[in-house]
């Protein structure tokens, strides 16, 4: 069974730092895309970043502040934000690609975590 477990949110304020981890079990995540999206209330949910091996593809609104990580040993992706602004206030989803590809989609992705929220006060 595929299982993706998203921990690290919380509140913070602007100018603050989070991680978030997510722990996947089940699958071969090596062998695909991991990617982190977000939601906030009354919006679609939005592609944040990725990564495949070693490289990674950020959405324009987190590139500088973000930086996506994963260990493969550990089947852990990571997600370190930095600068957080208001705006980044959202649940925060891990998600594994249907293909190794890099996709910004997320149809593309085909298992989920149950997401972790962010708050990020001004």
């Amino acid at each position: 069974q595929v299982q993706l477990v998203e921990s690290g949110g919380g509140l913070v304020q602007a100018g603050g730092s989070l991680r978030l981890s997510c722990a996947a079990s089940g699958r071969t995540f090596s062998s695909y895309a991991m990617g982190w999206f977000r939601q906030a209330p009354g919006k679609e949910r939005e592609f944040v970043a990725a990564i495949r091996s070693g490289t990674t593809y950020y959405a324009d609104s987190v590139k500088g502040r973000f930086t996506i990580s994963r260990d493969n040993a550990k089947n852990t992706v990571l997600l370190q934000m930095n600068s957080l602004k208001p705006e980044d206030t959202a649940v925060y989803y891990c998600a594994s690609g249907i293909y190794s590809v890099i996709d910004t989609n997320p149809h593309m992705y085909n298992y989920w975590g149950q997401g972790t929220q962010v708050t990020v006060s001004s």
